[in-house]
């Protein structure tokens, strides 16, 4: 019996698979392809646990099935967890169809940007392994792995360092190098490299890279200069679990895909689309239309199509979620936007923009930056964090800079509270943990305890 045994027509079993472990996500993942095997949904947990639940095997109605995975449509091959981190976690339903199609469309664009002339036809490719399986980033670096015929090196579950990276990449052998990396990723590699006047291990090991993907979040313009001036081959990438993985390369659209602006949100189409939310058939339909006969997903970023001086040739810019917004005294305020002009600024890459209470204005943007950015030379009392407000400020130059900055989103859309924390929590995917920190600042505006 194919499609994992299903059982049951137009179904397959889903299994959960220890994320930690590439060797055995790969090695489900291609049973899962060869048609034989069950789908794989890789998670942080040790093990495998198999749906063996009759009262799962046709559910789709979501809720807590006890435990039990449920199945999933025939053709579906990985089942991928959203982290959440500003809504409640989605599965996403990837096919063999979509992720072979956004790893074919990768390479390509990669010879497109990287090929040198004369390049024989056929080069050995081979990845670095720096995110969880759990993670589309992560689980997409296997399955390019295994289109090109190659073992990604894993860097392992230690705590990303730079040196720790220069020694995973010098196992790499292959012809052609990549790897897929986060934001605050690049900030240790860049730190390090520059620390080496760009002529040392870290440096080379970088360098030597054919392809450097950068996503999961917004790339600070600052970060992407300084690459540059490293001469590293960088390419920014846009796409979400829903499209497996990066969909748009330096804003331009990977081969087959489709992008749109609807009343400023971004929508895609394409073969990457996923297959949909396992068990939650309504959100499923709010986040995918069909418009004459081609389905698009509806990002809720917003965004804007523009001509790039450099190329002539147009490409995206993405804006914010559209879905991150407060009504501040009746204004509404793009968190996103607000956060993205900040992070413009020197030395506050990192900085977050979450929403605070007030019973004045309902809700106020706050900035949540870590002390080592804003004060390096001030040492933060004790080890949780501090909640100053504007007035407080009105003689510190570098607010002020904050605030004339961001009023450019708005006169609510400057930041009303700064919290200086001794580090800002992430999330395994890179992302910044946005409700551990709204609820950092919402205990600390009422006068709670300052633990992040």
């Amino acid at each position: 019996m194919t499609a994992g045994s299903s059982g049951a027509a137009g179904l397959r079993r889903l299994v959960r698979v220890d994320a930690r472990d590439p060797v055995a996500v790969t090695a489900a993942l291609e049973g899962a392809l060869d048609g034989e095997g069950p789908a794989v949904l890789p998670t942080a947990g040790r093990g495998v646990t198999a749906d063996t639940s009759p009262a799962a095997s046709t559910s789709d109605s979501g809720g807590s099935d006890g435990g039990a995975l449920q199945r999933v449509p025939a053709d579906v091959v990985l089942v991928i967890e959203t982290s959440g981190s500003t809504a409640e976690p989605k599965r996403v339903m990837l096919t063999e169809r979509a992720l072979r199609a956004s790893a074919a469309a990768t390479y390509a664009r990669f010879d497109e940007l990287f090929g040198a002339p004369g390049q024989p036809a056929e080069v050995t490719r081979q990845w670095l392994l720096t995110l969880p399986a759990s993670y589309v980033a992560g689980a997409q670096v296997l399955m390019r792995s295994m289109l090109a015929g190659t073992e990604p090196v894993v860097l392992g579950d230690e705590h990303f360092t730079a040196e720790g990276f220069a020694r995973a990449a010098g196992a790499l052998t292959a012809e052609r190098r990549y790897v897929s990396l986060v934001p605050a990723q690049l900030s240790r590699l860049l730190d390090a490299a520059e620390t080496e006047a760009g002529a040392g291990p870290v440096a080379g090991a970088v360098a030597r890279f054919d392809a450097i993907l950068v996503g999961g979040q917004a790339l600070p313009p600052s970060l992407r200069s300084r690459a540059r001036d490293l001469g590293w081959n960088l390419v920014t990438s846009y796409g979400s679990s829903e499209t497996s993985g990066g969909s748009l390369y330096n804003g331009e659209p990977l081969d087959g895909v489709k992008v749109r602006i609807r009343d400023g949100e971004v929508q895609l189409a394409g073969p990457v689309l996923c297959a949909g939310y396992l068990g939650d058939p309504r959100r499923t339909a709010e986040a995918f239309v069909e418009d004459d006969g081609e389905r698009w997903y509806r990002t809720s970023d917003g965004g804007r199509l523009e001509i790039d001086e450099a190329t002539g040739r147009e490409r995206l810019v993405v804006t914010g979620r559209l879905d991150n917004v407060i009504v501040s005294g009746g204004e509404k305020v793009l968190l996103d936007r607000v956060e993205g002009i900040v992070r413009r600024l020197p030395g506050l890459e990192g900085a977050v923009v979450v929403a605070a209470p007030s019973e004045q204005w309902g809700q106020v943007p706050a900035l949540v930056v870590e002390a080592s950015a804003w004060a390096p030379d001030t040492p933060l009392p004790g080890v949780g964090a501090t909640l100053l407000d504007a007035r407080a400020l009105a003689a510190e130059g570098r607010w002020r800079s904050v605030r004339e900055a961001t009023a450019a989103a708005g006169r609510a859309a400057r930041p009303a509270l700064l919290v200086i924390a001794s580090s800002i929590p992430h999330l395994p995917s890179g992302k910044p943990d946005r409700r551990s920190l709204e609820d950092l600042v919402a205990r600390l505006s009422h006068g709670g305890a300052d633990e992040v």
